[in-house]
């Protein structure tokens, strides 16, 4: 027996020692060696991609495709037979084949050795042509996702970069190679299950100055605007982008093309197309970042993302601009082609010249245009070496020529050429500090008209000026006289507003962005009399500044007065800060600043009057509640999110309001939510995604965890605030924070519970009594629940929550993770009860009563 063991002990040791080599996962396949339907390839060097059989969930068809070998869930982003599945789940194909062939040609067949997928090189010699002539071919997954067939010499017969599916990697190209006689273009899948090629599709137009549309069908949906040397133009935050590299080649008789690099290669990152709006609801083209410390994707931009991102929504020179309210208006010079239609918000009739040109008499001239996307260039005419003058001249020359703008803004100066426009300018929008300038032509009269209107602008300011110092004479006289009839008898003054502007008493002359803030300067007497001396009777309630009081003009105009007391947790700069900001923001889903009081110690701040009060006086009261009804609830949502929307995104400044709650939104006579108390807000800078604090304020039950337990606020914040709105709205139940329900859930662990379980509906308020929308409430639950995600980066936008709460597809939304505060626990609190909120000042915990 021993000399039997000796015997076997050196091939046992061989035997293990060549184990490792052979279980080893390969990255490539050779003649004879082809890849079967229970093998997986793994590209070497890292090990990035993985190359196999899989199904797609929910699919009875098995594909082969690329995905990301670390990453779960699978991840795929690229597929072979996408038209052509194999029948059954992968556990059905062991015997099916990847298989390359001496010529290198690549196929896919089942097990019954039919071949439902295969690419052929084109023949050697051939202006496409590559390797295939060299000898036995190998195909191999590399570590950038590319599968790569090349001949024994290494020249490359074939490789799937040149054949995108659904989504653009690093390297990839999109565009047309004309000497290979390639047009690279994205497809999307027809469903998360399928495969298969939609209608969706993304290209390159090669005709004019060349940029990427997304069509569906024949319908164009979208449009990233020329290159302009540094950027598409319809996509300006793409500088924005640290650790990218972007290339666009725009060589007519080799290649037009578009790609991007990452120098970094543990940076994942991937450019999808979908067929609908894809996760979140956000764009049919999302761009993507493998977050590793969340272990999930990460988006970061998507595209259409707003009204103006459709493909011409204002017709032939029409503008559209999301700052603006309605976002559709002409181009100086021109009228709507259809009034009627215009009225009624529909512009995609356009519009049409006021003066036609006057061609040939040298008369016409130009109007620039700031910030702009580039309109349509599929029919313009492009000189890469012309000068802008020249354009110009050229532009003049042409009596077709309608506008002219830069083509490459990163040429040599003089030599940066144009893009020339004949007839009308389709889609084209402005951007707020994006863009480039655009040249617009125009007829003498129309250009006499400006000049006419800024000379009588400037007249108006002259003579206004000359007014204004008439009235300061006159008021400086007057204000001695009343100021000794004051201290004779202290009678309430008559005046509406003494004059002047909130900060020009006690605060600078400009705001941080060197604004002049001009909200008047209502008198203190009128004020009193206003409110019948500060009555306890017109009294609506507590806030964190100090009293609320209900008041009357003389014009009949009803006015909140919000007074600074002196005894207040919220100080002069809270004060100073409401004012700095709230008087520059105009929203119909924020709460209105008319004006201010200041005099000596007396700081007051006069507000629209809110006949309906806040939104926690209906919703926490059981018979009140009964007043809110689910389409009210639903509207309630929906105006939240436009206000905070307004606030991060679409206002002049970019805010984080830091205390949002129900006690904060206002309700008119309609019950349209505005949103107030703007003392804890924070204008943040565009380079800035989140600040760190120190001062910690807010209130228990809608603070982000991260901002509670760190100080580190951003928008998702404000996200996580509204989420608990949100729970609140459909629970018309307080949430208690880090305080127990249901003995040891919070409402927002208790919700995400119950949605896991499949009991959503259970959360509804009883005071509904059954009448709502399943759909919607399961909706905004969903929503909701997102929301309030422990991770800030799962979190959506609010542009993203607003796209959700109009989708109708429930299914298509993420599923949410465990919510922020979830685990915690603390002492027994009964939910019903009326215990004010917690607002936190220095992580300290003081007792306040909400009111309006």
């Amino acid at each position: 027996m021993t000399a039997s063991y000796h015997r076997l002990y050196p091939a046992l040791l061989l035997f293990l020692l060549l184990l490792p080599a052979a279980s080893r996962a390969r990255d490539a396949i050779a003649p004879g060696q082809p890849l079967r339907g229970n093998e997986t390839l793994v590209s070497s060097g890292a090990g990035v991609f993985a190359l196999g059989f899989f199904s797609p969930p929910g699919s009875n068809g098995t594909y082969v495709g690329v995905w990301y070998a670390k990453v779960n869930p699978r991840t795929v982003v690229w597929v072979a037979n996408r038209a052509n599945p194999l029948r059954g789940a992968v556990a059905d194909n062991a015997g099916s084949a990847l298989s390359v062939s001496g010529d290198c040609t690549l196929a896919v067949a089942d097990a019954n050795a039919t071949v439902v997928w295969s690419v052929s090189p084109p023949p050697p010699g051939s202006s496409a042509g590559g390797g295939g002539g060299g000898g036995s071919c190998t195909a191999r997954i590399r570590d950038d996702g590319n599968l790569v067939v090349a001949d024994a010499r290494g020249r490359v017969a074939w490789q799937g970069f040149d054949h995108p599916t659904d989504t653009m990697l690093p390297g990839m190209r999109v565009g047309v190679d004309f000497a290979a006689g390639k047009n690279m273009t994205l497809t999307a899948w027809t469903s998360p299950s399928d495969p298969s090629p939609s209608d969706v599709v993304a290209l390159m137009e090669t005709s004019g100055d060349p940029e990427v549309f997304v069509y569906n069908g024949a319908t164009k949906v979208w449009r990233s605007g020329p290159w302009d040397g540094v950027q598409f133009t319809g996509v300006p935050d793409t500088v924005t982008y640290k650790g990218f590299t972007f290339r666009f080649v725009n060589d007519p008789g080799r290649e037009v093309s578009y790609s991007f690099q990452v120098p970094n290669s543990s940076i994942l990152t991937r450019l999808t197309l979908n067929s609908t709006a894809g996760a979140g609801g956000a764009g049919l083209l999302q761009r993507w970042a493998w977050a590793s410390s969340a272990a999930a994707w990460t988006l970061y931009w998507y595209a259409p993302r707003d009204q103006c991102d459709a493909v011409s929504p204002c017709g032939p020179n029409g503008v559209c601009d999301t700052n603006t309210v309605p976002v559709c208006s002409c181009l100086r010079g021109f009228t709507p082609r259809s009034p009627a239609s215009w009225a009624l918000r529909d512009g995609r009739d356009g519009c049409v010249r006021a003066t036609p040109l006057g061609c040939g008499n040298g008369t016409d001239g130009f109007v620039v245009l700031p910030h702009a996307k580039a309109p349509d260039t599929t029919t313009a005419v492009v000189d890469y070496d012309a000068s802008l003058e020249q354009c110009r001249r050229r532009c003049l020359s042409n009596c077709s020529c309608t506008a002219y703008a830069r083509a490459n803004l990163s040429g040599e100066p003089g030599h940066r050429g144009c893009v020339i426009w004949t007839g009308g300018l389709d889609d084209l929008r402005v951007f707020p500090g994006f863009g480039q300038d655009l040249y617009v032509r125009l007829a003498a009269a129309d250009l006499d008209s400006i000049k006419s209107k800024k000379k009588v602008s400037t007249m108006v300011a002259i003579i206004a000026s000359l007014a204004a110092a008439a009235i300061v004479v006159l008021a400086l006289t007057g204000f001695f006289i009343w100021r000794g009839k004051r201290n004779k008898s202290r009678k309430p003054g008559s005046n509406t507003w003494s004059g002047g502007s909130c900060s020009r008493q006690g605060f600078t002359e400009r705001n941080d962005h060197g604004d002049e803030l001009e909200l008047p300067i209502y008198d203190y007497d009128t004020i009193v009399t206003a409110t019948e001396g500060f009555s306890t009777s017109n009294k609506l309630g507590e806030g964190g500044f100090g009293p609320v009081y209900k008041g009357k003009l003389e014009d009949g105009q009803e006015i909140a007065v919000k007074t600074l007391s002196r005894t207040s947790i919220q100080g002069l700069d809270e004060f100073r800060n409401e004012v700095m900001l709230i008087a520059k923001l105009q929203h119909r889903n924020l709460v209105r600043l008319i004006g201010c009081s200041i005099s000596g110690q007396e700081k007051i701040l006069i507000y629209e009057y809110m006949p309906n009060k806040s939104l926690d006086y209906f919703l926490f009261d059981k018979s009140k509640s009964m007043l809110l009804d689910w389409q009210t609830r639903y509207r309630i949502i929906e105006g939240i999110a436009r206000g905070l929307l307004y606030l991060h995104q679409d206002s002049r400044y970019r805010i984080i309001h830091r205390d949002l709650k129900t006690s904060n939104i206002l309700l008119d006579k309609e019950m349209t939510p505005k949103i107030s108390d703007f003392g804890m807000a924070r204008i943040f800078g565009n380079d800035e995604t989140e600040i760190n604090t120190l001062r910690v304020v807010g209130t228990y039950g809608y603070m982000a965890p991260e901002y509670a337990m760190d100080g580190v606020f951003s928008v998702k914040s404000d996200v996580f605030s509204f989420g608990v709105i949100v729970l609140e709205i459909i629970t018309g139940i307080r949430n208690r924070g880090v305080y127990s329900y249901s003995g040891h859930l919070n409402l927002l662990a208790h919700a995400w519970s119950l949605l896991v379980e499949g009991k959503s509906l259970d959360l509804v308020d009883e005071n509904l009594k059954g009448s709502f929308n399943s759909d919607e409430v399961l909706k905004c639950l969903k929503v909701g629940l997102l929301c309030v995600q422990e991770n800030p980066e799962d979190r959506p936008l609010m542009s993203q929550v607003l796209l959700m709460l109009a989708s109708t597809d429930i299914a298509s939304l993420p599923t949410p993770k465990q919510p922020g505060f979830a685990a915690r626990r603390a002492a027994t609190e009964d939910t019903t009860s009326s215990r004010p909120d917690c607002s936190i000042v220095d992580s300290m915990t003081i007792t306040m009563v909400e009111g309006r």
